[in-house]
């Protein structure tokens, strides 16, 4: 509807110069020099009178152009200079001043600066943008493309709001995400041209999105529907045709629907600037752009299932879970990842006994927002060869499904007359602390000492020692690192949200050298050589930065050899001095989430294969340890993998998501992961399997609860009463390895040969079976 004159036009646009003579009075005089001047419009418009055009250019002529903004800002009321710079000038004002600072900004320290948004007052770090003190003052801002990890872009213009100063309001609506927050500067986000503005932008983005909404996945999760319903108006302006998008192929893993896509670059930034690898970016201009790979090729990072989270419409979706279930009949459960050694917090969302999706959790010490493909998508293998009821094996050297006090006592005839050296037990790679402390309680008592752990690394030399084993900088230590150095290790595929964090830190300027096989990280790296001696000497410009640095951190895979292991720390032994008191460069990154709870609990490293002559051997999980013929093999887990078909008993067991769990990550954190499901089957939790079986053997455990069993752990290590806690930084302590030879054709790499397959969860998940495919045939 057009205005009927032009007074209604310009009470439809509060920003517009009024002028007329019943508009409120908005010119101030200037008490000596200014004279009559509007104070919005500051000195753009010229003077009423003579006499106001030569006070103005004396006033200029002694001041400057700061002078002039300065005297009308205090008649204004709203002090923008300090006021030392006030009685410099010898500004005086008969109506006004500047006020005294109070005592909260007097206590406020020098980084720190205040503004006002929406009339409450908030102090913010200076160089903090508009967005992030509206954030700071608890004022929603809606937003698409603005991502606290990823750089600034601007492009959804959702988060329009006003600003005022003492020169007046804004002149339109500014983007609050790229604004950076000036001093004196009040922020309002509730105005009418703001609502105006938001209202127009939805309307664009609108345009050309497809009304698929009954079929999107993203349906109740999505931030376009939220903030349609909130900022959109009623009704489209727009009669056109929609244009349409080819639907790009980004692999196994995301599905795309390139229609819905609103162009946020989100995905575009994520990939270059976290994941390190630019497969995606934008191709055409103005209405014919496209996200999209350019040429037909898959997303090649371990970390591309992020891109799931962060689309905020329905353009990107997880491909395995399409079409499974909407958000609001899932139940979330907060838990822990076991897929590596780093412990990423998660969210398991489930319905009924199933398992349909897995999330991130944030959690800035130890997995930021982001968790790897392989904590994300191997969930469905925990559906898929389960073990539900117990099996002992009968006529003809077959397993058969029996009752459990008929695998118990199967058990127990089996361990009479054995001796204890006769005996070994064994845990696995994603076996919980409570169970393995309930299986060294049962040896010990069966007088055993073969305790052992698979996937610990040989370059472990003393367990007593907890620094040594241990990544002592801690997870978020690596941000403060100024140069790292890998030995033997590749986190790209051991953890590839340590090395998005390596990524983030090289992107600031450390320097990282490599020693071991020269692969691809998504970063460029200084290569050291593949095998010993270890020597920063070969490169120049890192051996200075190494002989220069005082939080130097060095990454070692924890299955080199012992003689490595002494090298690095004759490395930093002789750079004792320059390192900064407190801090211990060593660090020792683990494959598995067991590792660090075993060694805490006692537990050495496991070989390859049992040693001959042991008669009864107990597998928590162990999967990848040879068992030699005539042994009696009890297996204790949840996957029929290699240790169920060469055991003679098994007993099911409950996965990560059907029990009440801890883990400590490979910096030393104590986590908890919570029970999502209940078990299948017949299955049941480790530890009471254990205690029941030490009643039937006739050695009886002295816990009968969860509450017994993590007492019993905090009695044998005190790291478990600090749950969620990283460990106390130790100080570098010197050598504790043996020097030894090396052989110098001895090439140091990972022992991952697949990054998608590497535990009995993933290797029985079909998800990450195509994934698998689909990387051997790029």
């Amino acid at each position: 509807r057009p205005p009927a004159n032009m007074e209604e036009k310009r009470r439809e646009r509060p920003y517009a110069k009024r002028r007329s003579s019943t508009s409120p009075p908005r010119v101030l005089a200037v008490a000596v020099a200014v004279g009559e001047v509007e104070s919005s419009e500051c000195s753009r418009r010229p003077p009423a009178n003579m006499e106001s055009s030569r006070a103005l250019a004396h006033l200029w002529r002694l001041t400057g152009p700061t002078g002039l903004t300065q005297a009308r800002a205090m008649l204004l009321g709203r002090p923008c200079w300090s006021q030392h710079q006030t009685q410099q000038h010898n500004f005086s004002s008969s109506s006004s001043s500047v006020p005294e600072e109070s005592e909260d900004e007097k206590k406020m320290p020098d980084h720190m600066m205040s503004t006002i948004v929406n009339g409450k007052e908030v102090w913010v770090p200076k160089g903090s943008s508009v967005m992030q003190a509206c954030d700071a003052a608890g004022v929603d801002i809606p937003r698409f493309c603005y991502h606290p990890k990823l750089s600034v872009a601007g492009n959804c213009r959702m988060c329009l709001v006003d600003l005022e100063n003492e020169r007046g309001m804004s002149p339109k609506p500014v983007a609050s995400c790229a604004m950076p927050l000036a001093p004196g500067t009040t922020i309002l986000t509730d105005t009418d041209r703001v609502k105006k503005a938001r209202e127009g932008v939805m309307e664009f983005l609108l345009l050309n999105h497809p009304l698929d909404c009954p079929i999107c996945d993203q349906g109740g999760e999505c931030d376009l529907q939220d903030q349609a319903m909130h900022y959109g108006s009623d009704r489209g302006r727009f009669v056109g045709q929609k244009r349409t998008v080819v639907d790009k192929n980004l692999g196994p893993l995301v599905k795309t629907v390139m229609t819905r896509c609103i162009h946020c670059t989100r995905c575009v930034r994520y990939a270059k600037e976290v994941a390190g690898v630019e497969d995606l970016g934008v191709t055409g201009r103005g209405g014919a752009s496209e996200i999209g790979t350019y040429v037909n090729k898959l997303m090649e990072s371990e970390l591309s299932g992020n891109v799931i989270d962060l689309c905020p419409v329905g353009a990107l979706t997880s491909k395995p879970y399409a079409f499974t279930a909407r958000q609001w009949e899932l139940k979330p459960t907060e838990s822990v990842d076991v897929s590596d050694a780093l412990g990423c917090n998660i969210r398991v969302d489930s319905r009924g006994t199933e398992v349909l999706r897995i999330l991130p959790r944030n959690n800035e010490e130890v997995n930021e927002d982001w968790i790897s493909d392989k904590a994300r998508f191997q969930y469905d293998g925990l559906q898929r060869q389960r073990l539900n009821v117990p099996m002992a094996k009968g006529a003809g050297s077959v397993l058969k499904p029996v009752k459990w006090e008929e695998a118990l006592t199967a058990v127990a005839e089996a361990a009479e007359g054995v001796s204890g050296e006769d005996m070994a037990a064994y845990g696995g790679k994603l076996a919980d602390c409570e169970s393995l402390v309930a299986l060294k309680d049962l040896a010990n008592r069966l007088g055993c000492e073969t305790v052992q752990c698979e996937d610990v690394g040989q370059g472990v030399p003393d367990a007593d020692l907890r620094s040594t084993y241990l990544f002592n900088p801690t997870l978020s230590g690596v941000d403060a690192a100024d140069v790292i150095l890998m030995v033997g290790t590749n986190p790209r595929v051991e953890a590839p949200v340590l090395n998005a964090r390596i990524r983030k830190a090289q992107l600031e300027g450390v320097p990282i050298g490599m020693l071991g096989e020269d692969v691809d990280l998504t970063y460029p790296t200084t290569h050291l050589g593949g095998a010993p001696p270890l020597s920063a000497k070969k490169n120049a410009d890192f051996s200075l930065a190494l002989d220069q640095a005082r939080r130097p951190l060095v990454l070692v895979g924890a299955n080199c050899d012992p003689a490595v292991m002494a090298e690095v720390e004759e490395l930093f032994e002789k750079r004792r001095e320059t390192i900064e008191d407190g801090w211990n460069p060593i660090s020792v990154l683990h494959q598995s989430a067991s590792t660090v709870g075993a060694l805490d609990l006692g537990y050495g490293a496991a070989p390859k294969a049992v040693p001959e002559g042991k008669k009864l051997v107990f597998l928590l999980g162990a999967d990848e340890i040879d068992v030699p013929e005539g042994a009696f093999v009890v297996y204790i887990g949840h996957h029929g993998d290699k240790g169920a078909c060469r055991a003679d008993v098994v007993l099911p067991a409950a996965a990560f998501t059907e029990k009440h769990a801890t883990y400590v990550n490979t910096e030393g954190r104590p986590q908890h992961a919570r029970r999502a499901i209940p078990p299948p089957g017949e299955a049941r939790d480790d530890w009471k399997i254990l205690r029941a079986l030490s009643e039937v053997m006739g050695h009886a455990l002295p816990y009968d609860d969860l509450r017994g069993v993590r007492s019993r752990l905090c009695e044998v290590s005190p790291t478990f009463e600090r749950i969620d806690e990283a460990p106390q930084k130790a100080t570098y302590l010197g050598p504790k390895h043996k020097k030894g030879k090396v052989g110098a054709k001895t090439v140091l790499r990972t022992t991952i040969e697949n990054f998608y397959q590497t535990d009995v969860i993933s290797r029985a998940s079909l998800a990450m079976a195509k994934a698998t495919q689909a990387r051997a045939n790029q």
